[in-house]
């Protein structure tokens, strides 16, 4: 069985952001030589999501409103977690919908992601910290 497992880190220098990763998980499909098999990409921090959706800035602008209204910032006094000398549990709120991990086909040495869904997206919820990502491509009994 081939596979491959890399760590990648991203600084997002705000309170939240979008980071394309497609283009890096994509590269490491390439490298890890599997053609036809699943491919794991999952956020390491608490805080942090990887999702699958178009790559649009109106999209972008829309996730942000969203979650701010189903989880605002403030007033971190809402929020019991926050007592914990902490002021990110809308973060964590922000995380469990957004998503942890998600897993694509990959086919033909490709990630097969279908004709409209090409950003792979990295989300962090409390920024200014570093964050890891994990991607994970393997295949057993398949075509080389």
């Amino acid at each position: 069985m081939k596979s491959l497992t890399e760590y990648l880190w991203f600084e997002v220098p705000g309170r939240r952001g979008f980071i394309k990763i497609t283009p890096k998980i994509e590269e490491l499909v390439s490298q890890s030589g599997v053609r036809e098999g699943l491919c794991l990409v999952k956020a390491m921090h608490i805080t942090a999501s990887v999702f699958i959706n178009d790559d649009e800035s109106g999209l972008h602008h829309d996730y942000e409103v969203w979650l701010e209204k189903l989880a605002p910032h403030a007033p971190t006094s809402a929020y019991r977690h926050n007592r914990t000398g902490e002021d990110n549990a809308d973060a964590h709120l922000k995380r469990q919908i957004m998503g942890r991990e998600v897993v694509v086909a990959i086919t033909k040495g490709k990630l097969d992601l279908g004709p409209a869904r090409r950003a792979g997206a990295f989300a962090k919820e409390d920024g200014n910290k570093s964050s890891t990502a994990s991607s994970t491509g393997a295949a057993k009994n398949a075509r080389w």
